[in-house]
């Protein structure tokens, strides 16, 4: 029975994936990318700065830093993205979106077809997708041991100094606002 439910949850899944994708290829057609040049750019756009080097490009794809590499050059080379040092560490290299970069995510992300979709739906069946969808992808990412790439103010290491501010107590450093809103890949689940 439960072999079952896997398959008609993974046939579901998989159609939404081809629709989505679908409906994302049309969009990276007319700007000229790439697949993995707009998942590239759409993790640069929601990674925080612990995670926007080409190792948490590399890791959140799951691809050879080889192939992001050349990736990143290409992106770099038509204005998408630019590489800025590490204050702290010449070694490490961030990566930001461009304006050019920022407008082909606002436009292409997310897709039109799934925009339309929700915007039929009340807000407790939204709410309910994304719980359940939080779940699947909680437990798969356990599966695989994959990083779980969460946003920052979830991880167990987020903390709330008694001054409101907030630090990492695994680097030890003081976030910014705009850091605990968006993904790290440090991230681990609050045990």
């Amino acid at each position: 029975m439960l072999e079952m439910k896997t398959d008609e949850i993974y046939q579901y899944l998989e159609r939404i994936a081809n629709l989505l994708r679908t409906d994302t290829r049309r969009s990276m057609v007319e700007k000229g990318l790439q697949p993995v040049q707009l998942e590239a750019l759409h993790y640069l756009s929601h990674c925080n700065r612990y995670s926007d080097t080409p190792a948490g490009v590399a890791d959140y794809l799951g691809l050879t830093k080889g192939t992001v590499s050349q990736t990143l050059g290409l992106m770099e080379n038509i204005g998408m993205i630019e590489k800025l040092p590490d204050y702290k560490d010449r070694r490490v290299v961030h990566l930001q979106l461009t304006a050019r970069g920022r407008k082909v995510i606002a436009e292409t992300i997310p897709p039109k077809s799934l925009q339309l979709a929700l915007d039929q739906m009340p807000e407790t069946e939204q709410d309910s997708i994304l719980g359940v969808l939080d779940k699947l992808l909680r437990a798969m990412q356990a599966a695989n041991q994959l990083r779980t790439f969460g946003v920052c103010k979830t991880c167990r290491h987020h903390r709330i100094e008694t001054d409101g501010q907030h630090r990492c107590a695994l680097t030890g450093e003081f976030l910014e606002n705009v850091d605990i809103d968006k993904i790290c890949r440090e991230h681990e689940v609050p045990v």
